[in-house]
């Protein structure tokens, strides 16, 4: 897969089919719209294709997009393994936003990429405040010769999968839910930075990480992960919190990865999310919270046991 700037690139290579959208998360429902541009691209012989913004579009018109599901880099490698070959990526500037519905298709879509077949979802908004809906779209298809495909809504428990829905579980430390939408377990990329070496200095020493892109993050508390170090996945409990047992005042993620001592600081490494635990407690003293933490190591260790005997 290629990822190409469009800013300065026309396509003429080939013609090419689009899906359009934010696709944070890449929950079942993108992956639905994606693998119908797929087929239809394999069907007619175009490129298939997806168009990004390199910033939320609620950046520019908001001042802040929202707290993210997927960074850059875990949303591009999900989009090729639905058979993508191409993604193109834009910056959404004041220029863009203020293109109409029909001078975005005929501009970037038409002239740029050389579209010929688009598919969105039901609730796709285009061109200057968003006044672009699905009945235009078509309406503009028809006038550039253009395929349209509009996808329903895909249902979950009655309720419409969306990444907000998806936010909003992961926030609750509701991660089983979230993973069914999502169809994986959420995870996060960050680095390994040093901390105050507390988790040490216990006999379980953790991986500090800083995470590389805005996440939305779990509810405070402890959760059973998996921990990602050089292509590896390891076992691992995680405390999102602020330590307050010591009185720290700021927040951090430490992964107390299970039967592993190697030195990782500065390493990019990525944190799947399997279980909440436990809610953060602060204990009266340094001996029991270290009979806590083994509870929760042993709790991993033994839900991973018995999901290895199913």
């Amino acid at each position: 897969m290629e990822i190409l700037h469009v800013e300065n690139y026309t396509e003429k290579r080939f013609q090419t089919a689009i899906a359009l959208g934010n696709f944070d998360g890449v929950h079942i429902g993108h992956q639905r719209l994606i693998k119908k541009m797929v087929d239809i691209a394999n069907d007619r012989g175009l490129n298939s294709s997806v168009l990004l913004f390199e910033n939320h579009t609620k950046s520019l018109i908001e001042g802040a997009g929202p707290l993210l599901i997927s960074s850059t880099e875990q949303k591009n490698g999900l989009i090729k393994s639905l058979g993508v070959e191409t993604i193109y990526t834009i910056k959404f500037d004041e220029k863009l936003m203020k293109l109409t519905p029909e001078e975005f298709i005929d501009e970037i879509l038409v002239k740029r990429l050389n579209v010929k077949a688009i598919v969105v979802g039901y609730d796709y908004r285009f061109g200057y405040k968003a006044s672009g809906n699905s009945d235009l779209l078509r309406e503009l298809g028809r006038k550039y010769n253009i395929q349209v495909e509009i996808l329903p809504p895909v249902l979950i428990n009655e309720m419409v999968v969306s990444s907000t829905r998806i936010r909003d579980l992961i926030k609750d430390g509701n991660l089983e839910d979230a993973k069914i939408l999502l169809n994986r377990n959420f995870s996060i990329q960050g680095k390994v930075v040093s901390g105050k070496n507390i988790g040490k200095k216990l006999g379980f020493p953790t991986a500090n990480i800083e995470p590389i892109a805005n996440y939305i993050m779990p509810r405070i508390g402890v959760y059973s992960t998996e921990t990602i170090v050089d292509g590896n996945k390891y076992l691992s409990a995680t405390s999102i919190g602020y330590n307050p047992t010591f009185g720290d005042g700021s927040i951090k993620i430490e992964s107390h990865i299970i039967d592993f001592n190697e030195e990782i600081y500065n390493k990019k490494i990525e944190l799947i999310f399997i279980e909440f635990i436990r809610d953060e407690i602060k204990f009266d003293s340094v001996d029991s919270l270290i009979e806590q933490i083994k509870k929760d190591v042993s709790y991993v260790k033994t839900k991973r046991q018995n999901c290895l005997q199913m």
